[in-house]
C-alpha cells in the first residue's frame, strides 16, 4: 500500500515537470546546422559572388553566426572570404 502511494506521488510529480516546461508561446526551436560542414563538397570561394551572397544581407553587411547557422570556423572563413571578394570589387561594400 505505502509503494503504490509512492508511485502515484511520482507520476504527479513527473507530470508537472512535463507541463511546467510547455510554453505554447515559446515553440522548440531546431539547432541549425552549418551549411559547409553539412555538404562536404562545398567549398566556399570568394571568387563566386552567388555563393557570398547568401552570407550577406541586402546592405552588405556579413550576417552573424545566429543568422547564417555556421560553425565558429566556418564563419572565419566566410569574413574572409567576403572581405576578399570586397577588396577586388565582385561585392560591393554597401548597397546603395
Amino acid at each position: 500500500m505505502a509503494d503504490n502511494k509512492k508511485n502515484k506521488r511520482n507520476n504527479r510529480n513527473n507530470n508537472n515537470n512535463q507541463d511546467e516546461n510547455y510554453n505554447p508561446k515559446f515553440r522548440k526551436i531546431r539547432k541549425k546546422v552549418c551549411p559547409l560542414c553539412a555538404d562536404k563538397n562545398l567549398v566556399l570561394d570568394y571568387k563566386n559572388a552567388e555563393q557570398l551572397k547568401k552570407f550577406v544581407n541586402d546592405k552588405g553587411k556579413i550576417l552573424p553566426r545566429r543568422a547564417t547557422g555556421a560553425c565558429a570556423k566556418h564563419q572565419r572563413d566566410i569574413t574572409l572570404a567576403v572581405k576578399r571578394a570586397r577588396q577586388i570589387a565582385i561585392l560591393p561594400y554597401t548597397a546603395e
